[in-house]
């Protein structure tokens, strides 16, 4: 009996041990997430998310009125320039073809 009893304790101090491991890494572990360090990470990871957040939509939002504003101001312009250099070719062109009248006499 003496033997079974050494068994015995054997075996109950090894998953006593097992168990100690068990709490004391639960216990290392919700130490660790409950740390303020910790937590004032996630607080700056979750500030970060939603300032990249706003600042994509706000960049959203100037890309849309920049390039609204550029195709209603802007593009006309760009084709009436166009416009009126093709014009001036013609002229010049027309011109050459003609001739320059010479000096008045």
């Amino acid at each position: 009996m003496a033997s079974q009893g050494g068994k015995k304790r054997l075996s109950i101090s090894r998953s006593s041990s097992s168990d100690s491991e068990g709490g004391i890494l639960s216990r290392v572990s919700s130490a660790v997430s409950q740390s303020p360090i910790v937590y004032r990470g996630k607080q700056a990871a979750s500030d970060a998310g939603y300032v990249a957040k706003r600042l994509l939509m706000s960049t959203g939002k100037a890309a849309w009125i920049a390039g609204t504003t550029f195709l209603i101001l802007i593009v006309p312009l760009i084709i009436e320039m166009d416009r009126e250099q093709q014009l001036n070719e013609l002229d010049l062109q027309q011109a050459s073809l003609l001739g320059t009248p010479g000096p008045p006499k």
